[in-house]
């Protein structure tokens, strides 16, 4: 019986190496250690074995048993490592190939409009500075020129945060802060998030500014007007043309609606212009000299120097320039709307 152990358990070892899959490996198995396998066959016949002999044979028996087992387990984890990496050879995935549907993201047109902006700007020597939306009741209304008594500051149309604190209703507190910090000749673009109690169509809580301002020497009205014109002319075209209107504005002295032509219907307005409305006319942004308050708050002398700003809302320029019907649009995130930019 021994000798029978002995090569029931060399020929199942072999067996065992020699299988080529997981079913092969379990038929070895049924074969050798299942109810009716080789085994179980051989302990049959323990029986008619002299009992002085029998625990010596069931040791053998146990000990084949074990090596048999073994060497499955081994060989299984094999043949499942090696199944494995045929199915992901099989499933693999060039991740250099293009993708089978594109979504490709944009930028808002928001961004769009602020960065071309400040491009044009740029190319008159104008710095982008920005400063923080939280800002001091004084420097947002009071070192502006607007006093304490102004309706601008009454609680529906400012944000209080706290005691001489606000949400900045204009970015105009930036360039108080430069004006304040440097020296001039200051050159400035002022972007950045505003907010104010408003909501409508053409409004919203918080929206986007860009101010300018250009402090120097002998700065003058004329000058403040061939920048607006260069801007114009870059942002609408060529053919743009410029007017200012008469405006008051209480950081400015003095101060102008600025219209740019429209750009829809031309030189020759036409009543059934969406755009203008037949005026022939869009308002874009106002603007005016430093007032010479600005500067005594500042510590500059206006007696030195002058200075233009102008401001303008980055909504109302990108409405123009994609026609967009409706501000709130911009701020809904719906990607209907913002994939077509």
């Amino acid at each position: 019986m021994l000798d029978q152990l002995e090569a029931l358990g060399g020929k199942a070892l072999n067996e065992v190496q020699a299988a080529t899959s997981l079913d092969s490996l379990e038929q070895v198995r049924i074969s050798v250690l299942g109810k009716k396998g080789g085994l179980s066959e051989v302990l049959k016949g323990l029986g008619s074995v002299p009992a002085t002999e029998r625990p010596k044979i069931g040791a053998v028996a146990n000990e084949w048993k074990r090596k048999i087992e073994e060497a499955m387990a081994l060989k299984k984890a094999s043949l499942e490592g090696a199944a494995l990496d045929q199915e992901i050879r099989s499933q693999r995935i060039d991740i250099t190939l293009p993708s089978r549907f594109s979504h490709r993201g944009a930028l808002h047109p928001i961004t769009t409009t602020t960065r071309k902006i400040a491009e044009v700007f740029g190319r008159l020597g104008f710095d982008v500075m920005t400063g923080p939306e939280a800002e001091t009741d004084f420097l947002n209304f009071e070192a502006v020129n607007i006093p304490k008594d102004h309706p601008a500051r009454d609680m529906q149309d400012t944000f209080f945060l706290g005691p001489g604190v606000v949400l900045r209703t204009h970015t105009s507190a930036v360039q108080m802060r430069a004006l304040r910090s440097r020296e001039w000749p200051v050159r400035i673009l002022c972007p950045g998030a505003v907010y104010r109690c408003d909501q409508d169509a053409t409004h919203s809580p918080m929206f986007h500014q860009v101010e300018g301002l250009w402090v120097d020497r002998h700065v003058k009205m004329s000058d403040l007007k061939g920048v607006l014109e260069f801007f114009a002319r870059e942002l609408f075209g060529a053919e743009t043309r410029i007017r200012l209107r008469p405006s008051y504005f209480p950081f400015v002295e003095p101060g102008a609606e600025v219209d740019v032509s429209c750009f829809q219907c031309g030189t020759s307005p036409k009543h059934e212009c969406r755009v203008c409305k037949g005026t022939g006319w869009l308002e874009i942004l106002g603007a005016g000299m430093v007032h010479p308050k600005l500067f005594e708050v500042a510590g500059y002398d206006p007696r030195e120097v002058t200075g233009f700003a102008f401001g303008m809302g980055v909504e109302r320029i990108a409405m123009l320039l994609h026609r967009i019907p409706d501000l709130r649009l911009m701020f809904q995130g719906d990607v209907r709307f913002l994939g077509q930019f």
